[in-house]
């Protein structure tokens, strides 16, 4: 696990990004901010009162925090420019340039027009902040990313089964936000996973989508959904390598998958598991967290045209820490794409 961790980290100091930090007074935020800073990972700006910023980082001995950018939205000199970008994006929703000054005093609507508007590359919050609140204004902003129209969540699962994924290391979505997805966003999610994989993890994306059918081994409509969705899929992305339907032990262990599915090149080395809900995919990433000790690090939002992630509001410093590189990682990706 510390090895994956340790390449995402050097990778994002190899390429530094302007990751956003809008919660700046949030202790386990500013911590990790410090650490962040001292080890070169990311450039940071830090959203509120700088004097606040200040002393909460005296009083907790953090003295790197000097290093960051310090932006107060009460009294930020681009406060009318962003107001008058937040008005033009949503004039068609009927937004008066009244309602976007309002609006860009709050730190995570600034967070992602700095983004828009180019002055910074990514955004995590949500220590103090719940998801809607943090996804609002990054769809309102920043929108999804090309040809995507659904926002969802991959989670890394780090097990102790080395002979699975990549040593072990599955990429596993959607864990976090479209409950009950239709054909069409299905195969969103896998395209969106498997680009995370390939952004956060470093690797080549072998993606199955799951079910409880193998190649037509049952019949159910919620079968045929998954098997729609890898027509989709192919056609919209068919530089990815992806098939289905599958079941779990298809889609990781080998003897199974030529079993079951003669012929596939996914089948038995599968990396990306794309379940077929939200359901499915919340109750096995924590199965496997808790009964096979796995490490689970996320949900990583993916399908939004620039990086705004989300964090637990119980997180850990170190959760912190390895949401910003793992941001970063997601932006150097997204600059690369275009």
């Amino acid at each position: 696990m510390q090895r994956l961790i340790n390449e995402i980290v050097e990778r994002a100091k190899a390429n530094r990004q302007r990751i956003v930090l809008p919660e700046g007074t949030e202790e386990r935020t500013l911590k990790a901010a410090n650490q962040v800073l001292t080890d070169g990972v990311a450039d940071l700006i830090l959203l509120g009162n700088p004097e606040e910023i200040q002393a909460c980082a005296k009083e907790w001995g953090l003295g790197n925090i000097g290093k960051a950018t310090i932006i107060d939205p009460e009294n930020n000199p681009k406060k009318e420019e962003y107001a008058q970008l937040l008005c033009e994006l949503r004039k068609k929703k009927g937004m008066t340039i009244e309602e976007a000054r309002e609006l860009v005093l709050n730190p995570l609507y600034l967070g992602c027009l700095m983004i828009k508007n180019g002055d910074a590359d990514g955004q995590l919050a949500g220590a103090r902040n719940t998801t809607g609140n943090v996804l609002r204004p990054a769809l309102q902003i920043i929108k999804t990313s090309p040809g995507i129209t659904c926002v969802s969540g991959a989670m890394l699962l780090l097990t102790h089964a080395p002979e699975y994924g990549k040593n072990g290391i599955l990429v596993m979505g959607d864990v976090a936000v479209t409950p009950v997805p239709d054909a069409h966003q299905l195969a969103e999610i896998a395209i969106s996973t498997a680009r995370t994989a390939q952004a956060v993890v470093g690797i080549d994306p072998k993606v199955a989508l799951l079910s409880f059918s193998t190649k037509g081994s049952a019949k159910h409509e919620v079968v045929d959904k998954v098997v729609e969705a890898l027509k989709i899929a192919k056609e919209m992305a068919p530089d990815i390598a992806i098939d289905g339907e599958l079941q779990a032990d298809a889609a990781l262990v080998p003897e199974v998958g030529a079993s079951k599915a003669p012929g596939s090149a996914i089948a038995g080395h599968a990396n990306v598991l794309v379940v077929p809900s939200l359901e499915v995919g919340n109750i096995s990433y924590k199965l496997v967290q808790r009964l096979g000790h796995a490490d689970a690090i996320g949900p990583i939002l993916q399908g939004i045209a620039r990086p705004v992630n989300d964090l637990s509001r119980g997180c850990s410093i170190e959760d912190v820490y390895r949401m910003i590189a793992i941001t970063a990682n997601q932006a150097i990706a997204a600059k690369n794409q275009k």
